[in-house]
């Protein structure tokens, strides 16, 4: 059977690496998301289904893996521990800590971002996953009660002690990330190299502050969540009346309003599939990719991964781009709604912005219609 698995991922296309944010962290263009490893919260996949799934991926050149220590209660970090044995230095491995098993804490201390937590969750997970470091230690959610001095000296200390070698954050918002790597800079501390989001065709929300943050300042974007859990792929009926039953997961994580809006933009990015003969799953990941994140896949099986991971030869013409940024367009919100306006480019630049050239990377935004999309030059 590994034999055959083998065989059957070389065939398909090869894996592209780059650069994580400002370090020298080679990764593979799509992570691979290992929430599903285990079946402790009724949705997942079985030992030797989980395993199928890593050996395909790293098979296919895959090498960066996503986990955190209370997915599936700490399964997805054991097993991943077991299948990794002997292969260690092969992958990038990627865990987070701040959440609590089963949602409910036994005592204060146990979940949050402060230094007792991250040090009894980072020991634990390292014991789970039968390894000596981790190559990237998230914050897995902000608790707007840590000090970010306190965060970030106590990631500093787990750096030079060996235990890790990068860190990262998710889901914080962007003027966090900008003070922590400001206040890491001026002490001499390791910084955030990256940023996990919820990023997809139905959630865009992070274009505003986020996306643009992440460019300034070179931090690796990644994206949990990136099919919309599983809306994006087709595989649901997309009439209103018949989502109820169909989501297992979206009862535990309801982070994809099953609306009108959802519903469209999953109609938009099935015709786009249908014209071009690619699955949905795979323009939905390889729109990702286009705008400069890296995607984190999760499967169930073999197969699902495989079919999922075909996008990376796909490039999107111009008029799927256009036709799903016209379908997912978010209303910008001030500033940039301000700045946008003729109004303010008059009281900017005169009336000579189309001629003025700007050698540096901009995120400044462009009005198109009701809505305001960002883009990356001051003038095309």
């Amino acid at each position: 059977m590994e034999t055959a698995l083998t065989d059957e991922a070389k065939r398909d296309a090869p894996m592209t690496y780059l650069l994580l944010g400002n370090s020298g962290l080679r990764v593979s263009e799509t992570a691979l998301g290992t929430m599903t490893f285990g079946e402790d919260w009724g949705w997942g996949s079985d030992p030797a289904e989980s395993r199928r799934v890593l050996d395909y991926y790293i098979d296919r050149g895959g090498n960066f893996i996503d986990t955190a220590n209370f997915y599936t209660e700490g399964t997805s970090e054991t097993l991943i521990g077991q299948f990794l044995e002997g292969r260690r230095s092969r992958v990038v491995l990627s865990s987070k800590y701040s959440c609590v098993f089963g949602g409910k804490a036994t005592e204060p201390n146990e979940g949050g971002n402060h230094r007792k937590s991250l040090v009894q969750a980072l020991d634990a997970t390292l014991k789970r996953l039968r390894t000596d470091y981790l190559d990237l230690y998230h914050v897995h959610a902000w608790d707007f009660l840590t000090p970010v001095e306190e965060v970030m000296r106590t990631l500093d200390d787990q750096v030079r002690a060996g235990k890790i070698l990068y860190a990262g954050v998710s889901n914080a918002p962007a003027w966090i990330v900008a003070h922590a790597n400001t206040l890491a800079a001026g002490k001499g501390w390791t910084p955030f190299v990256a940023t996990q989001i919820q990023y997809h065709l139905g959630e865009r929300t992070a274009d505003r502050e986020l996306l643009p943050l992440a460019r300034a300042l070179d931090v690796g974007v990644t994206s949990w969540s990136p099919l919309a859990g599983g809306v994006l792929t087709g595989k649901y009926d997309t009439n209103a009346s018949k989502y109820e039953g169909q989501f297992k997961r979206s009862d535990v994580f309801p982070f994809v309003p099953l609306d009108e809006r959802t519903r469209h933009i999953a109609t938009v990015v099935a015709g786009v599939a249908q014209r071009i003969g690619r699955p949905a799953s795979q323009v939905a990941l390889a729109w990702v990719r286009s705008q400069g994140v890296i995607p984190i896949v999760g499967a169930r099986t073999v197969e699902q991964l495989r079919e999922n991971l075909g996008y990376s030869d796909l490039v999107l013409d111009v008029d799927a781009l256009a036709a799903l940024n016209e379908a997912t367009a978010i209303e910008g919100g001030y500033p940039s709604n301000f700045l946008a306006a003729p109004m303010g480019k008059t009281a900017l630049f005169g009336g000579l912005d189309p001629q003025i050239r700007s050698h540096r990377p901009q995120w400044l935004p462009e009005q198109t219609g009701e809505h305001t999309v960002p883009r990356t030059a001051l003038a095309s």
